[in-house]
C-alpha cells in the first residue's frame, strides 16, 4: 500500500475514532439516571422546540461585505476560520490555510515568491512585483504583493477566504478571490495570552498579545510572534553535514483605538523580519536542449557528472536536496564575481494603517482608510538541484505601497449601501544577480565565443582565458511606478424577508511604467556579448546593417532588433476596466439560503523582469478578465447540528496572464509573459460541518474542478510552437478534499481533554501547460493531529502536535533553471508541544 493511501486511511481512522468517542460520551451524558425517580414528562414549549440544541453549531460572524453578518446569511462563497480553530490546527502562515481551504493552493516559485491559486485561478510569476489573482488584506488594507505575506502571522482573530472575482467592495480588483486577515483589536478589558512551542529541528516559537485601556476612551494592544528553528530539515546529498531549512522570523504589531465624540479611530503599526533559509531544489531531469544524448544544442555541455548524479539521487524524501558548495559559489573567477553570504532571506516589512470612522447619523458613516506598506528584500537561493553552480541567484528589491480609500456607507430598513473611491501608488525596485558558471547553456556560449577569438570581430583583444570565464554572472533589473485609482458602489435591497438583490460596480484606471533590462556585471558578459551575440544578432535581424555597438562594463545586454542596439527597455501600460456584480438571495427560513450571482473582475496588466536577451521578453501582459457565474446554497439541518454549504461555478476567462516562453536562437527558450485569449474553469465546491455530539465538531471540504485552455498556440520549453488547446491550468488539481475533527470534552469541573485531526488530499496536478509528466505533482495526502488538556476557564492549555505525521513525500512546485528540472519539496514531518497561558 502506498504511503499516500496509508496516510489517507490513517487520517480517516483518527477522525472515525474521535467521532465514536464523542457519540459515546454524548449518549452517556444524555442517558437518564436509572436510580432517579420517574417523573411525568412535560410537553415542550414553543421556545424549547425552536431553540437550538446544546450541540448546535455556533455562528461565525464575518465582514465579507464590510459589515458584520453571519457567514451563513451571506450570499457569497466564503470560508472563515476563527482564532481558536487557527490555533488548534496550527495555521501559522498563509500556506497552512491550504489544509482546511482545499480550493486554495500555494506553490513555491524558485525565487521564493509564493504563487496563490484559488479555484484554479492563479498567476505563476516569480517576480517580486507580481500581483496575485488572489488578493490579500489585513484589516481591510491591501497587501498587494504575495511576498508581503512571507512573515509570521501576528495575533490573528479570524481569516476569511472569499471566492470569485472581488472589487466592488475591496480596495483592488482580483479575478480569483481574496483572503482577509482580521487581527486582534484593542479592548476595554485588560487581558493577554502567550503560547510557547518546542519541537523537533530545534524549534522554539513564542507568540501572544497584551491588551487593555490606556486612558479614558483609548485602548491599546501589542501582538508579537517569534518563530525559530535552528536545525535545517533539508540535507545535502553530497555533503550530509550541511543543512538548509532553518527558520528565523519575528514580528510585532502595536494597535491603538480611540472614540472621541462621533469618531472611531483605529491605528496600527506592524514590523517583521525574516532571516530564514531559502529552500533548495531536488534535481529530477534535464531541459530538452540539455538532455544528455538528445542532440540538443547544449546536451554535451552539462556540468561534469551531472547526469550520473541525478540518476543516483532520485529524491524519495522531502529532506533530500543539494546545492553548490560555498567555496565554489563565493569564489571570484575572472571577471565573474561570486555570490557570498548564506543561502537565506534577509527581509523586513513595515505596515502602517489608520482607519477613521465618523458617525454622521445613526445609519450613515464616513470611513477613511489609509495604508502604507514597505517591504525590503535581500536573499540568496540556490536551485541548481545538484552540487554544482548551475543557477544561483541573489535578489535585492524594495516595495513601497501607499493606499487611500474614502467611503460612505449606510443601512436602513431593508437597504444597505456603500459608495467610495480608492487611490494607490506603488514604487518597486527589483534586481536579481545570477550565477551560472556550470550551467550547460553558459558553457555552450563560452565554447562558441572561444571560436571567435581569432576572428575579425574581436577588435577588443579578448583572449581564450576571457572566453573560458565569460558568462558566469549577470544581473536582471526592473523599476516599476504604478498608479491605481477607482470609484465603486455597492448596495443590497430586501424586497421582502425572502428575497434580496445586490448590485455592485467599480471603475478602475491602472497606469504602470516600467524600465529594466538584463545587465552585465563587472564585465562578466562582455566577451560573449561583444563577440558572439553581436554577430549572431546581425545575421538574424539586421544583415544589411553594421554590427550593434558593443556593451561596456555593467551596461545593458538586452538587444532590441528594431533599434539594432543593446539597452534599457521602457514600457507604459495604461488600462481601465469596469467590474461589476449582481446577486439574488432567497431565504425561505432562518437556516436556509439560496443565492445566484454573476460577477466580473479584472487583474491589472504587468511587465516581467526576465533574463532578457531580447527586448520582447520584457513586454507587458495586458489585463485579464474573468466573468463568474455561481449558484449556491447554505443549509442548516437537525436543529443546527449540521451545516452544508455548496456552490457550483463557471468562469469565463479572457486574456489569462501566464509565464510563457520566448523562442531564442541562442538560449533555445527564454521566459516572457503572455495572455491566453480564451480559457475556462468550472466546478462544484462543498463545505459540511457536523456536530454529532456536544464535544465534537467535524468539518469536510471538497472541490471538484475542471479547467481548460481553448485554442492557444504558444512556445514550449524546446523553443518550438505548440498547440495548448485542452491543457489544464497549472496548480489546479481536479479533486481536492480535506477533513477536520475538533474534540473538546470536560474531564471534570476544572479540566477538559482536547484533540484535533486534519487530513488534506489532492489529485494529480501539473506545473506547466506542456503535457509533460516530469512537471506533474503526484496525488498526496498530508495528515496533522494533536491532543492535550486545558483549564475549564481556558486560562491555560498544554498540547502535543504533529504535522505531516506520516512524513508524506510531496512537492508543491516543479521548475527548470534552463538546464536542470527541479522539484521544491513540501515540509517534512514536524512535531512538538505547546503551552498556552491566558490572563
Amino acid at each position: 500500500m502506498g504511503r499516500t493511501r496509508r496516510a489517507m486511511y490513517l487520517g480517516a481512522s483518527i477522525l472515525a475514532v474521535m467521532a465514536g468517542a464523542a457519540q459515546a460520551q454524548d449518549a452517556a451524558a444524555g442517558a437518564p439516571d436509572a436510580t432517579a425517580p420517574a417523573q411525568e414528562e412535560a410537553p415542550a414549549t414553543t421556545s424549547q422546540q425552536t431553540r437550538p440544541s446544546d450541540a448546535a453549531l455556533g455562528d461565525i460572524v464575518v465582514t465579507a461585505q464590510r459589515r458584520a453578518e453571519s457567514i451563513n446569511r451571506v450570499g457569497i462563497s466564503v470560508q472563515a476560520l476563527e482564532s481558536e480553530t487557527l490555533q488548534e490546527l496550527r495555521v501559522q502562515n498563509v500556506r497552512d490555510l491550504t489544509a482546511v481551504v482545499p480550493s486554495f493552493t500555494v506553490a513555491q516559485s524558485y525565487q521564493g515568491v509564493p504563487t496563490y491559486t484559488l479555484r484554479g485561478i492563479g498567476f505563476n510569476s516569480i517576480n517580486l512585483s507580481a500581483q496575485s489573482t488572489v488578493g490579500t488584506y489585513v484589516d481591510e488594507v491591501a497587501y498587494a504583493y504575495p511576498i508581503m505575506n512571507t512573515g509570521p502571522l501576528i495575533d490573528i482573530e479570524r481569516v476569511e477566504v472569499l471566492k470569485g472575482p472581488q472589487g466592488t467592495l475591496y480596495g483592488r480588483n482580483t479575478t480569483a478571490g481574496l483572503i482577509n486577515f482580521v487581527t486582534g483589536k484593542p479592548s476595554e478589558d485588560a487581558s493577554g495570552a502567550m503560547s510557547v512551542d518546542v519541537g523537533n529541528y530545534q524549534t522554539f516559537n513564542v507568540g501572544g498579545y497584551v491588551t487593555g485601556p490606556i486612558a479614558e476612551g483609548i485602548q491599546g494592544r501589542i501582538g508579537y510572534r517569534v518563530d525559530l528553528s535552528n536545525e535545517g530539515w533539508q540535507i545535502s546529498n553530497s555533503r550530509p553535514n550541511e543543512r538548509l531549512g532553518r527558520v528565523k522570523r519575528y514580528g510585532v504589531r502595536g494597535s491603538l483605538a480611540a472614540q472621541p465624540g462621533p469618531f472611531e479611530i483605529d491605528v496600527s503599526a506592524t514590523y517583521w523580519v525574516n532571516k530564514s533559509d531559502t529552500v533548495a531544489g531536488q534535481a529530477i531531469g534535464f531541459t530538452p536542449a540539455t538532455t544528455p544524448g538528445s542532440g540538443g544544442a547544449a546536451s554535451n555541455f552539462n556540468a561534469p557528472g551531472a547526469a550520473a548524479y541525478i540518476a543516483a539521487n532520485r529524491p524519495t524524501s522531502g529532506s533530500q536536496a543539494d546545492w553548490a558548495p560555498y567555496a565554489r559559489r563565493s569564489a571570484d573567477i575572472g571577471r565573474g564575481a561570486g555570490l557570498k553570504g548564506p543561502l537565506a532571506e534577509d527581509n523586513y516589512f513595515i505596515g502602517l494603517k489608520a482607519r477613521v470612522q465618523l458617525d454622521i447619523s445613526d445609519n450613515v458613516r464616513a470611513v477613511s482608510l489609509t495604508g502604507y506598506n514597505e517591504f525590503d528584500r535581500k536573499a540568496t537561493f540556490d536551485w541548481s538541484g545538484i552540487p554544482n553552480e548551475v543557477l544561483i541567484q541573489q535578489a535585492d528589491g524594495n516595495i513601497k505601497s501607499f493606499a487611500q480609500e474614502l467611503r460612505v456607507e449606510g443601512d436602513g430598513p431593508g437597504f444597505n449601501w456603500l459608495v467610495g473611491g480608492y487611490y494607490a501608488k506603488d514604487k518597486i525596485r527589483d534586481t536579481n544577480r545570477t550565477l551560472l558558471g556550470e550551467n550547460a547553456n553558459s558553457a555552450l556560449l563560452r565554447f562558441a565565443t572561444s571560436q571567435l577569438i581569432n576572428s575579425p570581430i574581436n577588435t577588443f583583444g579578448y583572449t581564450l582565458a576571457d572566453a573560458a570565464t565569460t558568462f558566469r554572472t549577470y544581473r536582471d533589473e526592473g523599476a516599476f511606478d504604478t498608479t491605481t485609482w477607482s470609484i465603486f458602489a455597492n448596495g443590497d435591497y430586501a424586497f421582502s424577508d425572502l428575497v434580496k438583490l445586490t448590485l455592485g460596480a467599480r471603475y478602475t484606471q491602472d497606469l504602470q511604467k516600467f524600465t529594466g533590462c538584463s545587465r552585465d556585471f563587472n564585465g562578466s558578459m562582455q566577451t560573449n556579448i561583444n563577440l558572439f551575440n553581436r554577430g549572431l544578432y546581425q545575421q538574424l535581424f539586421n544583415p544589411t546593417q553594421p554590427l550593434a555597438a558593443p556593451i561596456g562594463r555593467n551596461d545593458c545586454n538586452t538587444f532590441n532588433p528594431a533599434t539594432n542596439s543593446f539597452g534599457i527597455v521602457n514600457s507604459r501600460l495604461d488600462e481601465d476596466n469596469f467590474a461589476w456584480r449582481a446577486a439574488l438571495d432567497f431565504t425561505p427560513n432562518a437556516t436556509t439560503l439560496f443565492y445566484a450571482s454573476i460577477s466580473r473582475g479584472y487583474k491589472s496588466g504587468t511587465s516581467p523582469i526576465n533574463a532578457a536577451s531580447n527586448a520582447a521578453q520584457n513586454l507587458p501582459a495586458k489585463q485579464e478578465r474573468l466573468t463568474a457565474y455561481e449558484i449556491g446554497a447554505k443549509l442548516g439541518f437537525l436543529d443546527r447540528r449540521v451545516q452544508l454549504n455548496v456552490a457550483g461555478f463557471y468562469y469565463d476567462y479572457k486574456d489569462k496572464q501566464i509565464s510563457a516562453y520566448f523562442a531564442d536562437p541562442i538560449y533555445t527558450a527564454l521566459a516572457r509573459l503572455d495572455n491566453i485569449p480564451k480559457s475556462e474553469a468550472y466546478g462544484i465546491e462543498g463545505e459540511l460541518t457536523v456536530r454529532p455530539a456536544r464535544p465534537l465538531t467535524l468539518m469536510a471540504n471538497a472541490l471538484w474542478l475542471k479547467t481548460r485552455i481553448n485554442g492557444y498556440v504558444g512556445t514550449n520549453a524546446a523553443g518550438r510552437p505548440q498547440d495548448f488547446d485542452g491543457a489544464r491550468f497549472i496548480y489546479s488539481p481536479e479533486w481536492t478534499l480535506s477533513g477536520t475533527a475538533l474534540f473538546d470534552q470536560p474531564v471534570n469541573d476544572d479540566v477538559s481533554f482536547t484533540a484535533n485531526a486534519n487530513v488534506r488530499w489532492q489529485s494529480r496536478q501539473t506545473t506547466i501547460f506542456e503535457f509533460n509528466p516530469l512537471y506533474d505533482i503526484k496525488p498526496y495526502a498530508v495528515v496533522n493531529a494533536g491532543f492535550g488538556v486545558k483549564a475549564a476557564d481556558e486560562s491555560w492549555a498544554v498540547n502535543v502536535w504533529g504535522r505531516n505525521l506520516f512524513d508524506e513525500y510531496y512537492w508543491n512546485a516543479v521548475a527548470s533553471n534552463a538546464n536542470i528540472v527541479v522539484r521544491f519539496p513540501g515540509q517534512v514531518r514536524t512535531y512538538g508541544a505547546t503551552a498556552t497561558f491566558r490572563f
